[in-house]
């Protein structure tokens, strides 16, 4: 009985001093922010659309299609979308995709890469 008294109290004094370990004086690194991707358009390879930017003026509305049809993204306003190729692709594949979009008024270039606007829109661009 005297052991089971002994073991029980070393253990305990175990876990006392673990949780009474020092802490770090170092907060951790805040993650990156993730640039959001563009949902609901069905790439295969090469075909993607250029996303890339350095300034707003770099960016376009185009309908870059999914498999329901139309669908508006912010893409470079040289890179060449083809929405039948992504329908032809869909119905090849059996790929469905949900339908509906978000109404893009303008783009701006977030992290390189292009984005719906948010917010008033800088007149400098």
């Amino acid at each position: 009985m005297r052991t089971a008294a002994l073991l029980s109290s070393m253990l305990l004094a175990l876990l006392l001093a673990a949780c009474a370990a020092p802490m770090s004086d170092t907060a951790p690194a805040p993650e990156a922010t993730p640039v959001p991707q563009v949902s609901g358009i069905a790439r295969v390879g090469a075909d993607s659309p250029d996303f890339s930017c350095k300034v707003a003026g770099d960016c376009a509305v185009k309908n870059v299609g999914n498999c329901c049809g139309y669908f508006p993204a912010c893409v470079n306003k040289d890179s060449p979308v083809d929405p039948d190729a992504i329908r032809a692709e869909c119905a090849r594949t059996g790929t469905s995709s949900v339908c509906g979009w978000q109404d893009i008024q303008a783009c701006d270039c977030v992290q390189d890469r292009c984005q719906p606007a948010t917010g008033p829109l800088e007149t400098d661009r």
